[in-house]
């Protein structure tokens, strides 16, 4: 199995820990000294014990599912939803790779709103199969194996 082949199962892996509530399996890929930024609040946790304390101690109950993960070498997005006590967020996950481990990841949270009227002359609607959508709420991260928008190669 080639880097990048690794890379994105250690990724799904970690994805598949968050959902399943597994803390230790879902920051092994964290180095000791790993960074994890939310510029949108403007906190950095340094140390993978301290981005496993501050997500161990979330007190909403939390879904995860996988849109996409795309990357190569030292650089890996995936883009996912989490749901926080039921309410969906679009999350996207910058994961910056030294080896096997992240070293950096930087993880931006928008909420979904309404499409504007005036714009719908203008667009087609994204397939709920590509987004979130409440049908789409019942899967797990695990319903995504072997789904190319994982990158997952059915393995």
């Amino acid at each position: 199995m080639d880097r990048d082949a690794r890379t994105r199962a250690r990724i799904e892996q970690h994805w598949k820990a968050s959902e399943s509530g597994d803390s230790d399996t879902e920051h092994a890929i964290y180095a000791d000294d790993g960074i994890l930024d939310y510029p949108q609040s403007g906190e950095r946790f340094r140390g993978r014990s301290k981005i496993q304390a501050q997500r161990g101690g979330h007190p909403a109950e939390r879904h995860f599912i996988i849109l996409r993960i795309r990357g190569s070498g030292d650089l890996w997005v995936s883009e996912v939803v989490i749901t926080y006590d039921g309410a969906p967020t679009y999350s996207v996950s910058l994961m910056e790779f030294a080896g096997d481990l992240v070293t950096h990841e930087t993880q931006y949270f928008a909420d979904p709103f309404p499409a504007a009227a005036w714009r719908a002359p203008l667009a087609e609607r994204i397939p709920d199969g590509e987004r979130y959508a409440p049908a789409a709420a019942e899967r797990s991260t695990a319903s995504t194996a072997g789904d190319d928008r994982t990158g997952d190669a059915g393995t």
